[in-house]
């Protein structure tokens, strides 16, 4: 459940205009924060992790909607504005990578399932938790930082998804490849040159054309610096400014968060 928030801070909300994660702004009077690159994106996606909301605004704003931090799942009502200017309704869903919390599924097991297509009780809470929250037919975006990105894909092409909802875009940030063929619409995944998860799934074997061809690289000049390429890169500007909100190198794509609709939603390893 959503914390209320006070009237005063969310005119405080509002007089504000810029921060760090994107334009905060005024849309048929409801609060909302545009996400116009693919860094506004990432940062928006890293505030799933523990302890890890961005510190401007929408830091404060995420951790007055947040029960407790054990939420790594997140869904929000947005509006998708594509290349050509034109806007739809959808649903943004974001999930947090790996992440040793006890009984929460974002550890290794979960990681080894992922990474193997195989079934997981991340996979199963994404699952649950869109269809108990997402009106049937909705437009669908998914978006994930690492494992999270891995269990977007999963998502994209789990069955009951594809029937009941309209899966337009995946985005992940230093993703391995999965579930190639059977996902629905369309796979944006963006890998710096020093980040090696990107390439740790199955999918590197039995896929590895695609595993290796369909992932969009840049250098963040981290070298040998493996973690601080998967954790750092895709929130600088001056790497991956050029990424619009899907994903696209040289897009105009963006996308716009009405704040006050944000859920999280706990991912218990224990069903």
């Amino acid at each position: 459940m959503l914390k209320k928030i006070s009237y005063g801070l969310l005119i405080a909300v509002l007089a504000l205009a810029l921060f760090s994660c994107g334009d905060v702004r005024n849309l048929n009077s409801r609060s909302t924060v545009s996400f116009r690159t693919s860094p506004d994106l990432f940062k928006y996606v890293m505030a799933n992790y523990n302890g890890n909301a961005d510190d401007g605004l929408l830091g404060t704003w995420i951790a007055l909607q947040r029960t407790d931090e054990d939420q790594p799942i997140s869904i929000a009502e947005a509006i998708l504005k594509d290349e050509n200017g034109k806007k739809k309704p959808v649903y943004l869903v974001a999930l947090s990578g790996t992440e040793l919390v006890y009984g929460q599924s974002t550890g290794v097991i979960t990681d080894l399932l992922s990474g193997f297509c195989l079934n997981s009780p991340y996979l199963r809470n994404v699952v649950n938790a869109i269809k108990n929250t997402v009106p049937k037919g909705s437009n669908v975006v998914l978006t994930g930082h690492s494992l999270g990105g891995m269990i977007a894909q999963q998502v994209a092409a789990d069955s009951s998804i594809k029937s009941d909802y309209n899966v337009l875009n995946t985005i992940t940030f230093g993703s391995p490849l999965l579930a190639a063929g059977s996902r629905e619409g369309t796979t944006k995944r963006l890998g710096d040159t020093s980040d090696i998860v990107p390439y740790l799934s199955g999918s590197l074997f039995n896929n590895t054309i695609w595993a290796i061809m369909g992932l969009n690289r840049e250098n963040g000049g981290y070298g040998l610096d493996f973690l601080s390429a998967h954790n750092k890169s895709y929130e600088r500007d001056n790497v991956w400014g050029k990424y619009d909100a899907l994903g696209y190198k040289k897009g105009k794509a963006s996308i716009t968060v009405y704040l006050d609709s944000i859920q999280y939603f706990e991912n218990p390893f224990f069903l």
